[in-house]
């Protein structure tokens, strides 16, 4: 494989400073055949799955010819959750360090509509959001497109199966004709390429092969009964013991169910799927990301955007009917240099699905016997942290470095006993290690934070 460094781009030097900074060396697939017709101008539709490296790709097409002094939103970048518009957000202010003061503007759903106007009338160069809120923005009259000279839809098959293609296209509506169109996809059936068409104009195709690396990511199949199939999953959590399992169900009632016998069983483990409350589905990501939650079962539209950087294994617990999903589920493990183990359950009617993954990988998968996995030595797999909810936030003043302070001052907490922190407008959430939690709430229950004493609760994955 060719390998192609940005210097190789016309782009300017601080950007480029930035992006070495950024330890963006040289460009990923993705990013080395889209980001020269990106640069051109051109409209795009771009077939990558998660992880390839397309947000930077698109980010840069973007910073490329923002004018900061203009201060107006020249670009506006559609996600299907509220998850993947942060991290679309996050890595945009990354990228735009290179320039002072570009303002990164995220319009969601699940948050209050007044925060959201009131930061639209103080300006913003670029807008991230999903579909819905942002046409709502429209409605009011609380958002101006018309400067709009960038407009990406990220993962545009999602938002399409998520039912948004009558928001997208009041959106496209909303921005000028003379535009630059960046459609990203990880998959591009018929259905996606007839919603997409009245968006683009002349269109550039360009695809990267979605596969994986063997010596990286290990896959192993097992036969199943449809009966035994959740029996089963407890068997491979036994034996392998992963930190944090990603188990994937082609259906929300499956995902339920499953999620409630492992409960039963001892496991950490909730259920993401489709028609959650914004709140309940922050709140079981902010659970698993932060390793209070060891087993996440999902359906495939609930778990793209997230971005969970460190996954022990992906259990495919159904064998998905398209290939591509089933290679994009692998892909969740085994991110950057880490070794990645993906085990797939497969019942008789499934065989021919995995035929089509063997003709896609252009060979055979290995099938192993369930039989003689044993629970490993130990003890049961359990989450290694546990959740505190202070009934404070932002709009407290709070801070990650003052929840830090209070645990490690008067809670007199080492630093390793505390994990991730999670500051929103209202509640926090802090990951304390099982074996200190106590300690910290007792701690916690007696002195303040800031000066002040907030409620708290533990809040549990079992």
């Amino acid at each position: 494989m060719t390998v192609s460094p940005f210097s190789d781009l016309p782009l300017p030097q601080a950007l480029l400073s930035n992006l070495e900074l950024l330890a963006y060396h040289e460009m990923t697939d993705i990013q080395a055949k889209s980001l020269p017709l990106i640069l051109e101008g051109r409209d795009l539709i771009a077939q990558a799955k998660t992880g390839s490296g397309k947000t930077a790709a698109f980010g840069i097409g973007i910073l490329f010819k923002l004018n900061p002094t203009y201060f107006a939103i020249q670009a506006l970048v559609l996600c299907p959750t509220r998850e993947l518009a942060d991290q679309v957000s996050n890595e945009l202010r990354r990228l735009a360090r290179f320039a002072d003061n570009i303002k990164v503007l995220t319009l969601c759903g699940g948050a209050p509509m007044r925060p959201q106007i009131a930061s639209l009338e103080h300006g913003a160069h670029i807008v991230v959001g999903t579909p819905g809120r942002i046409r709502d923005h429209i409605g009011r009259g609380t958002i101006d497109l018309s400067h709009v000279q960038t407009l990406v839809l990220d993962e545009a098959d999602r938002m399409v199966d998520m039912g948004f293609h009558e928001e997208i296209s009041g959106i496209v509506s909303a921005c000028p004709t003379r535009r630059q169109t960046l459609l990203f996809s990880a998959t591009y059936a018929e259905d996606i390429r007839k919603a997409s068409a009245a968006f683009l104009q002349n269109p550039t195709e360009i695809k990267v092969e979605a596969q994986h690396d063997g010596a990286r990511i290990e896959q192993r199949f097992y036969d199943v009964s449809d009966k035994g199939r959740n029996a089963a999953v407890a068997q491979l959590l036994n034996h392998y013991k992963p930190v944090s399992t990603l188990a994937f169900c082609n259906t929300k009632i499956h995902c339920r169910e499953l999620a409630a016998e492992l409960r039963a069983q001892g496991f950490s483990a909730l259920a993401l799927y489709g028609e959650l409350e914004q709140k309940e589905r922050d709140e079981i990501l902010v659970l698993f990301s932060n390793q209070s939650c060891s087993v996440l079962v999902a359906t495939d539209v609930a778990a793209r955007g997230l971005d969970i950087q460190s996954l022990g294994a992906v259990i495919n617990v159904d064998v998905s009917k398209d290939t591509e999903v089933h290679i994009h589920r692998v892909g969740r493990t085994g991110r950057g240099q880490e070794k990645g183990l993906a085990l797939s359950l497969c019942a008789p009617n499934e065989k021919k699905w995995v035929k089509l993954i063997e003709q896609y990988q252009k060979g055979p998968v290995q099938w192993f016997d369930l039989a003689p996995l044993e629970a490993a030595p130990g003890q049961a797999l359990q989450a290694p942290m546990v959740t505190l909810l202070i009934m404070g936030g932002k709009k407290d003043k709070l801070r990650p470095g003052d929840i830090l302070g209070a645990l490690t001052g008067d809670a007199g907490l080492s630093k390793d006993k505390i994990g991730k922190i999670n500051v929103f407008e209202f509640i926090t959430y802090v990951a304390l290690h099982r074996d200190s939690a106590k300690q910290a709430y007792a701690q916690l229950s007696e002195g303040n934070i800031k000066g002040r004493n907030f409620k708290m609760r533990f809040i549990a994955a079992t």
